[in-house]
């Protein structure tokens, strides 16, 4: 139940975060990493990117493949041997 939780969640929550990307420009101003490596309007760019990503983790944590995604790829560096 709270992996659907977080996934109605999130999911509107990166896609607000995408429509509304100039209106957090002009609160947080320029951010200067984004700028330089970005290019001009990398600000811009960041909100989107970050937008995309909490949809995205939001809507694989909802359906469970961001648990296997970092069980797969964590798992042997982190595997408990058993007795």
């Amino acid at each position: 139940m709270d992996r659907i939780l977080i996934g109605l969640i999130g999911i509107p929550l990166g896609v607000v975060i995408m429509i509304y990307r100039y209106q957090l420009k002009q609160f947080t101003g320029d951010i200067a990493f984004a700028e330089q490596y970005l290019g001009s309007g990398g600000t811009y760019n960041l909100f989107i990117i970050i937008g995309l990503a909490v949809s995205i983790l939001s809507l694989m944590y909802a359906f469970g493949t961001l648990q296997d995604f970092i069980t797969g790829f964590f798992g042997r560096f982190f595997a408990v041997s058993g007795t």
